[in-house]
């Protein structure tokens, strides 16, 4: 096998293949000829054509390998065209990779977890779907198509937190994710549109090419720098998918969707994709250092206020939720330092240990009967060996612990940051280093209350199940409701975990030379010399081993201790001392549980805003302007006109002449007036 266009096209379209085949034939849409066991088999083999070709690619990639060219022209418009076509290089095949084994290892999991769920064929027809819309995106070579993959993964993702339709609960967090990224679209849109009006063409490379032309342009009307606006809108669009602050809100309801679906969101795909479209345009982005600024400001505050949101929640899959929040807020300071290279190494190493840990947390649940509340777990390390070892390596990689693949990433966001000179750069570096307590803090707080310390199985009063199917207490493998002594997980669970786990623990390593400081994104991602952080950090490297060494002596290493021994002493030690503090910080505890007051604002003042709005415009719009005044008074005045002029038309000839001669009188009359 070897990189051609055929082979690009086969990686795209071979989980589609295996969702039509399981939506259609597998879920009674034409019958179900097609069952379970068939329709997890298709797409399995699917994505695994994918994952295949992918790593093919990456290796020729590796080799030299470059391609840009188009595979079909959807339409003409004048000069221009719209074309499907594809970008390989090495960040479009770093992110295939990624995207296509994590989402192999979600299919393989999902066996196990949705085992007795009667939407089990139309669950594997939605995760391909979603699988082959974020290769689309990454693959694409021009604005059209990264623009339809960037809706195809908000769709499906729109039907994947909505799986359980019958729960309101599920419907009103699908419907709030999808507005939510509606909003971040609008400014996504505005900001291709603006490229496409003034470069004249779709495709990155030409539009690339005009960077320079674009930095001179302004608004026409104002004295704003056109490439800062269309740069500002692109990343409007990043800010609603990738969930920065304030369009994050929808993120952590996700979590109403099951759990595979919550980590091929939240790990790979659709979360990490306005990352990845930054990082791809960063000719542009580089251009300007407004949007630079406000990239990392967003990114800061992110990085630090939502991670400490993690602390208070009782929810195992929404610690790990705001969890990657965090993560995404230091993904886009590095972009907003210029460290584009940083930003998707950090992008890569969080996908493999945020999707253990997700469905590690999945594991969990299964273990406990489908619980979820951490208050009613305790001491599982005995029961469910293989999932607490990987769940401990996931969150040693997550905080940042020295040689595991999280510790390069993130250090090296922090060092990005603190050598960053736009502004807000001293607050992002304060905010990512805090950051690092707070992301131990709350890591180790799941961690001890699910694995260690009293068992809590039967406590009762805190127990509940805010976001499982209600059905699915009666699909248990071993038959048991929400009570019983907790199990390890079937082996097509716990496989997936061994295998997220291997590169959560050595993937960072291995490629950290040459992802951030070799050659690999070469003539891919552009940095101008006034943005200095990559040099210095370029300055600063010794290799992986004396970085990892010189962890020990750093700031972050004992931020990472500090929050692991705060977590150890409050909550196996001494439980009062949480309670405590939130009695004595009862103020800021109120704000954390209402996750800053986000919500309330969108839905009392935002939501019904335009509820009012949109009755002012349905009452005096439509009814009264529309209805009332140009459609049924036009139809009055038509009627009156009519009223009036039947008593024209009598019948008697003699009415006729007599309006006759008054005619004749009036245009004689008319032309004897008029000047010869």
């Amino acid at each position: 096998m070897s990189s051609s266009p055929n082979l690009y096209l086969l990686i795209a379209l071979a989980p589609l293949a295996g969702a039509i085949l399981a939506g259609l034939f597998g879920t009674g849409f034409l019958g179900r000829p097609i069952g379970r066991r068939a329709s997890h088999m298709i797409t399995i083999l699917g994505v695994l054509i994918s994952t295949i070709g992918s790593v093919v690619v990456l290796n020729d990639v590796l080799n030299g390998l470059r391609f840009d060219g188009a595979v079909y022209t959807w339409s003409l418009i004048g000069q221009t065209k719209l074309e499907i076509g594809f970008l390989i290089d090495p960040l479009s095949a770093m992110m295939m990779v990624v995207v296509t084994s994590v989402s192999l290892m979600v299919h393989i999991y999902t066996i196990g977890y949705m085992a007795d769920d009667p939407g089990y064929q139309r669950f594997f027809s939605y995760i391909s779907l979603f699988t082959f819309s974020m290769l689309m995106l990454v693959m694409s070579n021009n604005m059209v198509q990264l623009f339809f993959g960037w809706e195809a993964v908000g769709l499906v993702s729109y039907l994947l937190i909505g799986f359980w339709y019958t729960r309101p609960t599920a419907i009103f967090a699908n419907m709030k994710a999808f507005l939510i990224n509606r909003v971040g679209d609008f400014g996504f849109v505005l900001g291709i549109g603006l490229l496409f009006a003034y470069a004249g063409t779709m495709h990155y490379g030409e539009v690339f090419a005009q960077a320079d032309k674009l930095a001179t342009l302004t608004l026409p009307g104002s004295d704003w720098m056109l490439l800062t606006v269309a740069c500002i809108c692109l990343f409007i669009g990043a800010m609603g998918k990738s969930a920065q602050v304030p369009l994050h809100a929808w993120l952590p309801d996700s979590m109403e969707g099951p759990t595979p679906i919550s980590a091929l969101i939240h790990a790979a795909t659709m979360v990490t994709a306005g990352i990845f479209m930054v990082a791809r345009f960063s000719p542009l982005f580089e251009l300007s250092d407004v949007a630079l600024s406000f990239i990392i400001v967003i990114g800061a505050i992110g990085a630090l206020f939502l991670g400490i949101l993690g602390i208070i929640q009782h929810d195992i899959k929404r610690v790990v939720a705001y969890s990657t929040l965090s993560q995404l807020g230091y993904m886009t300071v590095a972009l907003g330092a210029s460290a584009y290279s940083v930003a998707i190494f950090h992008l890569m190493t969080h996908a493999f240990f945020k999707a253990l840990l997700f469905l590690g947390a999945g594991s969990v649940i299964i273990g406990m009967h489908h619980d979820q509340d951490i208050r009613n777990m305790g001491g599982l390390r005995k029961y469910m060996p293989i999932t607490w070892i990987t769940f401990l390596l996931g969150t040693l990689a997550l905080v940042g612990t020295p040689f595991f693949s999280g510790f390069y990433s993130k250090e090296h966001i922090i060092e990005a940051a603190g050598a960053a000179n736009v502004w807000g750069a001293n607050f992002a570096y304060y905010s990512t280093l805090i950051g690092v307590f707070v992301t131990s803090l709350y890591s180790f707080r799941v961690y001890f209350l699910v694995f260690h310390g009293k068992e809590r199985f039967d406590t009762t009063g805190h127990g509940h199940d805010d976001h499982h199917h209600a059905a699915d207490v009666d699909h248990e493998p071993d038959g048991h409701g929400h009570h019983g002594t907790p199990h390890e997980s079937p082996w097509v669970v716990t496989l997936p975990l061994v295998l997220l786990a291997i590169p959560s623990v050595i993937i960072g390593a291995l490629v950290v030379d040459p992802m951030l400081f070799g050659k690999f994104f070469d003539g891919v991602i552009k940095v101008l010399p006034q943005h200095p952080a990559m040099h210095e950090l370029h300055e600063e490297w010794h290799g992986w081993v004396a970085f990892g060494l010189h962890a020990f002596q750093t700031v972050p290493f004992w931020l990472v201790v500090a929050g692991a021994v705060t977590a150890w002493y409050c909550y196996l030690i001494n439980p009062k001392v949480p309670a405590a503090i939130k009695s004595s910080l009862s103020g800021i505890n109120k704000v954390l549980e209402n996750k800053y007051y986000v919500d309330w604002v969108n839905e009392q003042i935002i939501a019904r805003g335009l509820r009012c709005l949109g009755r002012g415009l349905w009452q005096t719009g439509d009814r009264g302007i529309i209805d009332g005044l140009l459609i049924n008074g036009s139809a009055r005045v038509v009627g009156w006109v009519a009223a009036v002029s039947r008593h024209l038309q009598s019948g008697f000839i003699y009415h006729y002449a007599f309006a006759m001669i008054i005619g004749i009188m009036a245009l004689v009359t008319f032309f004897v007036l008029i000047p010869q």
